[in-house]
């Protein structure tokens, strides 16, 4: 891993030579003029379809997944949605599983120069997006989205399939922050024992329903919502004391979608841009 400072107020995370050597070691040879513009197809959350026969692609599967969570973690943040959805499946992989593999691992031949650029606007001033998917997965549960930005670039990002099983997109929504909320609050403090003040920690999200459910906690309680364990109110409590304010998000503008499913298109294009920045 490089981290290069040689732009004032950048910092360049790169993994050039690390994804080069999990090409050299994938055993598909992909053509240098192949193509594949996103890491994972509109299938990617579906369930896997057909065993892998042979023990010997098993390993490798499981060997290239693993390498590719430990990338993704750093400097190729656009593979992470990918990447947590086939770690899920590394016990049993299937057929449909390595086909995503593949193209995951030709996505990265396509991109092998990509990297992560940060910078700051403040380092006062944290910025979180948190979204959910409903419903998305083969035994209905949805999926956690969340990334954080200084300014430029996301310092942290989460792709996370939901435990329990939600109703409606607003309790989606109200389980995305709870899977989350323990990150916004550390942060605070790590930033903090880092010796800067968080003037503001802003938790964005693009589900009005659910906003009001967390400012208000019970209050805002309907029937439908009202089932909902008291532990999803946590987040009222740190609103109340001050530790985060929520804001609300347009859609088209919610980075954190990224995280919850494949997208596709000039989406996908324009979301991995802000996630990773500049391209130089």
């Amino acid at each position: 891993m490089t981290l290069d400072f040689s732009v004032k107020g950048k910092l360049k995370i790169r993994m050039d030579d690390y994804v080069k050597n999990m090409l050299e070691d994938f055993p598909v040879k992909f053509n240098k003029h192949s193509k594949q513009e996103t890491p994972a197809g509109n299938d990617l959350l579906e369930a896997g379809k057909g065993k892998l026969p042979n023990a010997e692609y098993r390993q490798i599967f499981h060997t290239t997944v693993a390498r590719g969570l430990y990338v993704s973690k750093r400097a190729r943040l656009d593979i992470h949605p990918t990447i947590t959805i086939l770690a899920s499946r590394v016990r049993e992989p299937t057929e449909s599983d390595w086909k995503k593999c593949v193209r995951m691992m030709r996505y990265l031949l396509c991109t092998s120069l990509y990297h992560l650029t940060l910078s700051a606007e403040s380092l006062r001033v944290m910025k979180w997006m948190i979204d959910a998917s409903f419903a998305v997965h083969p035994d209905f549960k949805s999926h956690t989205g969340g990334s954080l930005s200084f300014g430029g670039g996301a310092a942290q990002v989460m792709s996370k399939k939901q435990k329990l099983n939600s109703r409606s997109s607003t309790e989606a929504e109200l389980i995305a922050v709870d899977d989350v909320v323990t990150m916004i609050l550390w942060m605070k403090l790590f930033m903090e024992w880092q010796g800067y003040l968080i003037e503001k920690n802003i938790l964005y999200q693009d589900n009005k329903s659910a906003i009001l459910l967390e400012e208000n906690g019970g209050k805002s309680a309907g029937k439908r919502s009202r089932a909902i364990n008291i532990r999803f109110f946590f987040i009222t409590d740190q609103v109340e004391k001050g530790n985060v304010k929520i804001e609300y998000c347009p859609t088209n503008d919610m980075i954190a979608d990224f995280m919850t499913k494949p997208l596709q298109g000039e989406k996908f294009r324009k979301f991995r841009d802000l996630i990773l920045g500049p391209q130089e």
